[in-house]
């Protein structure tokens, strides 16, 4: 891995012999991608007929895909205030290893980031020491406390990218009614985490059969479906723009498609743990399995693949939030929830395309083109003009995943073990290569 930032390259950059996919085009082909002063000057098989400029370093991708490089719509980073879980620069580097080229910083941090110089302070601070790039999302409400709301217009002008409460949700309804009115007159996205406090209660995996198997504690999915229903309900009435952070159930697929046939502007995500494991695979306590929401049914888990490859489910997230063993190293009730993500995002979400279920078009359309579109990015599409952040990935190669291998400070991985096809060859980010794969 080089340590290159974010400034364009000086050397332009030609991959060839590729299969370029660019969902904004509904382009998969097999083509080139021309790089030059940290933009893409063309990109597909009328690049193969372009002049490639002089002094341009050519790559012979042998077959391997170039997509649009990530954009990561849920990432939870310790910095500033956890830093002993993960750091600006440790979550560039996970970031960058797993085709990531832009991170969406949660403002689950200390202090929040529910204001003008915590916004400042982190676009100076990943520009010092991130690989990639790092754009956070300011809080609704102060202090993520479900009450007052924050200056949604000054922390947009400072650069944050939407809002939210993070891993908390806004049991008020009139607060979310608020935000969703005022974030409307800046067409700013609003995105929530649907999860009743109150149903969750002490619950501490999926609510059934299992959790009673194993003498836990269960979360009924009801937790997100009611919350989510309420949320759909006050889109309609507000207009705003609505993005369900996660889903994780069949029922709550079924209130996204019937929000979006309405015409509501409402979307959601998934994380990819969602879609490639479901609660049995907590086995024995096994606390890296411990997530918000929790691991639901392997019907429920089928449900949210359909609902990508039918694009009713709009982005993959990782929902990478780093712990560490001071608060993983318990009894499965008393762990703390999160897994870190980054490095496997593309892998796991592979693991869609590899068994038949999702063509590679529709899944990078979900984690990188749009994503884009949500945000306002200018990324997420090779086409000319467009930043030069790239991955080259090679999907059918295997590989296994081991958590003391990855970047990040924290090694709490549910895939530990795992068996991957999907392997990225290297990130590029504004023209630079951040990432290349050197063999394990």
């Amino acid at each position: 891995m080089t340590d290159e930032r974010l400034n364009p390259a000086e050397r332009p950059l030609v991959l060839t012999n590729a299969r370029v996919i660019d969902p904004s085009r509904k382009l998969d082909a097999r083509g080139s991608v021309i790089v030059e002063n940290g933009v893409i000057i063309a990109a597909g098989p009328e690049a193969d007929a372009a002049a490639f400029p002089e002094s341009a370093e050519i790559v012979d991708c042998r077959g391997a895909a170039v997509m649009p490089g990530l954009i990561d719509m849920r990432v939870f980073v310790g910095e500033p205030g956890g830093e002993h879980r993960e750091t600006f620069a440790s979550a560039g580097h996970s970031a960058a290893a797993g085709g990531v080229t832009t991170v969406i910083m949660m403002p689950d941090t200390d202090p929040v980031i529910d204001d003008v110089a915590l916004v400042d302070f982190i676009a100076r601070r990943t520009r010092d020491t991130a690989l990639v790039r790092v754009m956070p999302m300011a809080a609704i409400t102060k202090g993520l406390k479900g009450r007052e709301m924050t200056e949604f217009g000054l922390l947009r002008d400072a650069g944050a990218v939407g809002f939210t409460d993070g891993r908390h949700s806004i049991t008020n309804a009139l607060v979310l009614r608020r935000a969703l009115t005022y974030a409307r007159d800046f067409g700013a996205l609003i995105m929530h985490h649907p999860a009743d406090p109150d149903l969750t209660g002490a619950g501490v995996m999926n609510e059934g059969e299992t959790a009673t198997r194993l003498g836990l504690s269960g979360i009924p999915k009801e937790a997100e479906i009611i919350m989510l229903e309420r949320d759909v309900r006050l889109a309609a009435l507000t207009r705003g723009r609505y993005h369900a952070a996660q889903i994780s159930c069949a029922e709550s697929l079924e209130i996204i498609r019937r929000a979006k046939k309405a015409g509501l502007a409402v979307t959601c995500g998934v994380s990819a743990t969602h879609l490639a494991l479901n609660e049995l695979d907590i086995g024995p306590y096994r606390t890296f399995f411990r997530l918000s929401p929790p691991l639901r049914s392997e019907d429920d888990r089928q449900a949210m693949i359909e609902g990508v490859a039918d694009g009713s489910i709009d982005v993959i997230v990782s929902s990478h939030d780093p712990q560490d063993v001071d608060t993983k190293r318990h009894p499965f009730a008393e762990a703390a929830d999160g897994a870190v993500g980054l490095e496997t995002l593309l892998a796991a979400a592979l693991r869609l395309v590899n068994n038949g279920d999702v063509d590679l078009l529709t899944v990078a359309r979900a984690l990188s083109t749009r994503p884009a579109e949500l945000l306002g990015l200018p990324g997420g599409r090779l086409t000319a003009g467009a930043p030069a952040d790239l991955v080259l990935v090679d999907p059918a190669m295997p590989w296994i995943c081991d958590g003391e291998k990855l970047r990040s400070r924290s090694k709490n991985t549910p895939f530990e073990g795992a068996r991957f096809e999907g392997r990225v060859l290297r990130t590029i980010v504004a023209g630079r290569t951040v990432y290349a794969y050197a063999g394990d």
